[in-house]
Formats: structure tokens, sequence, C-alpha cells
């Protein structure tokens, strides 16, 4: 059997998530202590109490990866663990920690900035994205490319391809994407044009940030959302994190490079069953198991067994 541990991106996000986790073994409460002090917010607050900054970009970013960061370390400690390792935008993230390439705090303490920067790149209004059903990314391409100031942003899987950037040019593609047949075409409700060239400067500033940051060696390789490679060495991490925020995420390209190594097995580490649904129509042969719970634990250990 060959894993890969997969993490999703934000979107999956929900109030008490990895609780059940916190509340029955201290390792994890103070994890949930030291990534309140890496990302400079009452984490237990953020993660456990009804709130609405949790679907707030700079804090949606580090409570999510705490609380993947909270499930892996609750699979590696029952003896789960993965062959390679892939995340979806803010998971790519969560698998440089599950790989050793960063530590806890700095995963944290960078999203909380990352979400920050990707926020703040674009004025609130200016940008948008959406989710373009049925169409192929050749056509896709070919539509984005005449009009200025839009671009792919995730390739997730066939037939689903998000766009991004400015609003205006985004709603132009979008009517000529329905011209050229796409089942449907639906804006998204997000802060700004993520994964487009506008984030450039977002993903420079950030670049700044990566230079102070210590980079452990890949126990595990990762597979990097920039170029759908596999990466087993350091060096390369920084220039593909800076890369990541302003490039498209190629997750369907990610997924057909797992299933060539030989993957059999995704866990999806996190709530929601987003990596699920698009390995179901990427890459069929892959079987897919949802970790977000103790209980989902003891399930995959019995069926490990």
């Amino acid at each position: 059997m060959s894993i890969a541990f997969c993490y999703p991106g934000q979107g999956v996000q929900q109030v008490g998530m990895a609780e059940d986790f916190v509340k029955s073994d201290s390792r994890y409460a103070a994890m949930i202590n030291e990534a309140s002090e890496a990302a400079d917010v009452d984490m237990n607050k953020l993660l456990f109490e009804p709130n609405e900054d949790i679907n707030i970009t700079e804090f949606t970013q580090p409570a999510l990866v705490t609380a993947c960061c909270i499930i892996t370390d609750a699979l590696l400690n029952a003896g789960i663990k993965p062959d390679v390792t892939a995340g979806l935008s803010l998971g790519e993230y969560c698998s440089l920690y599950v790989a050793g390439a960063l530590s806890f705090k700095d995963a944290v303490a960078l999203t909380r900035l990352r979400g920050r920067l990707m926020s703040n790149a674009v004025p609130a209004g200016e940008g948008t994205m959406a989710a373009v059903i049925g169409l192929d990314a050749e056509t896709i391409e070919g539509v984005t490319s005449k009009i200025e100031g839009v671009w792919p942003a995730n390739f997730n899987c066939p037939g689903q391809i998000v766009i991004t950037g400015k609003k205006e040019a985004v709603h132009e593609a979008m009517t000529k994407l329905g011209e050229a047949g796409a089942k449907k075409v639906v804006e998204l409700k997000v802060s700004g044009p993520f994964h487009s060239p506008l984030l450039k400067g977002a993903g420079d500033e950030l670049g700044k940030k990566l230079e102070s940051v210590e980079f452990g060696d890949l126990k595990i390789p990762y597979f990097a959302n920039a170029n759908a490679s596999k990466i087993t060495d350091k060096t390369q991490i920084k220039d593909l994190l800076m890369a990541q925020v302003s490039s498209p995420v190629r997750w369907e390209q990610t997924l057909y490079e797992l299933e060539k190594m030989g993957v059999d097995t995704i866990i999806e580490v996190g709530p929601g069953k987003t990596i699920a649904g698009f390995v179901r129509k990427t890459v069929p042969s892959i079987k897919v198991i949802g970790v977000a719970s103790p209980e989902d634990i003891e399930k995959l250990l019995g069926n490990l067994g």
C-alpha cells in the first residue's frame, strides 16, 4: 500500500474542527496554545466558539492549518505514516509540515501572514473568481487569453477549473465561457482574485518573510501546486511558495502524478470532502479515506489492520 496525505484548501473550515482531539489529549491542547502565540490570535476562540472571523482569510488560513496539523499528529501518533504528500493551495503548508520541512509554529505564522497579504493585495471589490464546469482547460485558456485581466486559477479536476482576475474581466470571461459551452459558470464568494498575477506583490512580500524561515530536510516528497512536481530538495521550497500565491494551482496534474507514483490510498486530512470529490473525477482507482475525528482514525486503523 502506498499512502499520500492530502490536505484541503480554504473553504472547508468550520467551527469545532479538531476539537475532539484537543479535548482528548493534552498534546493537542498544547498545540492550540502554540498556534495562538504563532498567529497572535486566540486559537481556542477561533476554532471552538461560534464566530465570523473563521471565514475571514487571514484567520481562516492559520485556523485550518492548525486543525489539519493536529489531525496529522494524531495520525502519526497512531502509526499511520504517508509515503508522499500534497495540499491544495493553503494545504501545501500542511504538506510541508508532515514532510518535515516546516515547523508547526512556522506553518501557522506564515499562513496568518499569507492570508493578510492575499487579502490586502487588491482593493476590496476589484477582483473575483469563478468556477467553470464542463469545459476543458484548452478551451478555457483560449477564452481567457483573449481577455486582459483574467487567468485560470485552479485546475481542480477534469471539467472543473476556476478562473481569477479583475471583476469586469472575469464577468466578461464568464459570459464568453457560457457561449463556448460551459455547463455552468458560477462566481465564487471570495475576497480577492487569488492565484492570479495580481497577487505577485503579495508573493514577493511573503518571500521576504520566508528568507528567515529555516526549512528542514524533506523526510518524504511533497508535490508543489505551482508546477505539480515532486519536490525532494528543500532549497526549492521558498521560490515555490512565493510563486504559489500568484500561480494556478495544478491539482488535477498533481493527482495524475500521485497515480503514476503508485499511490493507491489518499488520506484526506481535515474537514470536508473536497479532495475526495476531485480524486473521484480524476483518478478514480485511488481510494480516499477522510480523517477529521478520532473515530475516523479508529475506523482507518481497522481498515488498514
